[in-house]
């Protein structure tokens, strides 16, 4: 699967469907920088969102996110779980159950 690049137009279609994790990230900022090689890892496991959050200023105020990164993982049943900070693959894939 590729990484898509999430955005107020196809956030919420795309999250819906569930079993999808979203990497709220900045371009600026160290530890998203490294969080980028983990999600590549697992990006065949799961589905991968990124939203950069100086171009998505409503889905951060949306969800909370007030650091970087933060992942969140939409579940098929609609809910979802967060984390803020950086996470290896492994622990990635505990986080979401996976």
């Amino acid at each position: 699967m590729e990484i898509i690049e999430g955005n107020s137009a196809n956030f919420d279609k795309i999250v819906s469907k569930g079993d999808v994790l979203v990497d709220f990230f900045a371009t600026w900022c160290g530890p998203c920088k490294m969080l980028a090689p983990e999600l590549e890892d697992i990006k065949n496991k799961v589905q991968i969102m990124k939203v950069d959050i100086d171009e998505n200023l409503e889905l951060c105020k949306r969800f909370g996110v007030m650091s970087v990164p933060t992942l969140v993982y939409f579940k098929k049943d609609g809910s979802y779980i967060m984390n803020i900070g950086y996470m290896s693959s492994d622990e990635i894939l505990k986080f979401i159950g996976k």
